[in-house]
């Protein structure tokens, strides 16, 4: 019988979390009281989305986006009572993977999103793996793979054009990724896609001389919690449901 730790001790390995500095506990956040049959995946550990996996009868939920954010109050009150309450109340587990799921090769963000659009010889580039480039099958104007990014993600995204010729050679990086561009602008590329934007991204992109596109953080994020989801599935014999609650941001 499988149950939490089982998973997460999974996890941990397969994502190299302890290898990983960042913003939250990555892991098991929440044990369950039960087996693991049924298991939830979703972008961020929102009282809806557990308030989702609760209906489903869902013994795990797998987030990118947990909880326990430094800087974040710790006290389990207002709406972070609430959503502990909800998921004890459910009997649920939780699991988070942050930046490990964002980096990783093969059910990462980064590599899941060049997937999804259609973006050839996709690699990370750096020591912190989290920028991606890669090259589209054939160039496009800017435009154009801005309306491509709106087909494949279901919204339209913000695009700030710069350069005068046609796209072919992309970095990117998902989520809240805006302030890596002037790296992205060292790798040779013709646009830079991440998931938010700055004010000052803007001035950035205009000065580095290359296209930007802001796909939204959401957007861009739900691919890689879906790889993760449906492979533990297959290796641990669960069902496997991905819930998206819509976040236009």
């Amino acid at each position: 019988m499988t149950d939490s730790t089982d998973i997460a001790r999974y996890c941990d390995s397969l994502l190299g979390a302890a290898a990983v500095s960042d913003y939250c506990p990555n892991g098991l956040q929440v044990a369950g009281s039960r087996p693991l049959h049924r298991l939830v995946s979703g972008v961020t550990a929102s009282l809806a989305l557990i308030e989702a996996a609760a209906e489903q009868g869902a013994d795990a939920l797998l987030v990118h986006h947990g909880w326990f954010w430094k800087g974040e109050d710790p006290r389990l009150v207002g709406m972070h009572g609430r959503r502990v309450a909800a998921v004890l109340d459910a009997g649920m587990a939780l699991l988070a993977y942050h930046l490990p799921l964002d980096r990783h090769p093969e059910y990462g963000n980064n590599r899941r999103l060049g997937e999804v659009l259609g973006i050839g010889g996709a690699e990370a580039a750096g020591e912190d793996e989290l920028i991606w480039t890669g090259e589209l099958p054939a160039a496009l104007p800017g435009s154009d793979f801005a309306a491509l990014v709106a087909a494949r993600l279901g919204r339209r995204p913000l695009h700030v054009p710069v350069i005068d010729r046609p796209v072919r050679r992309l970095a990117w990086c998902t989520g809240a990724a805006q302030r890596f561009i002037e790296q992205a602008a060292m790798l040779d590329v013709d646009l830079y896609l991440s998931g938010e934007i700055s004010e000052q991204t803007v001035h950035q992109a205009r000065e580095l001389g290359l296209d930007y596109v802001a796909a939204g953080h959401h957007a861009t994020e739900r691919y890689g919690v879906q790889a993760l989801g449906a492979h533990l599935a297959e290796r641990f014999g669960l069902t496997h449901r991905f819930i998206d609650i819509d976040n236009p941001a």
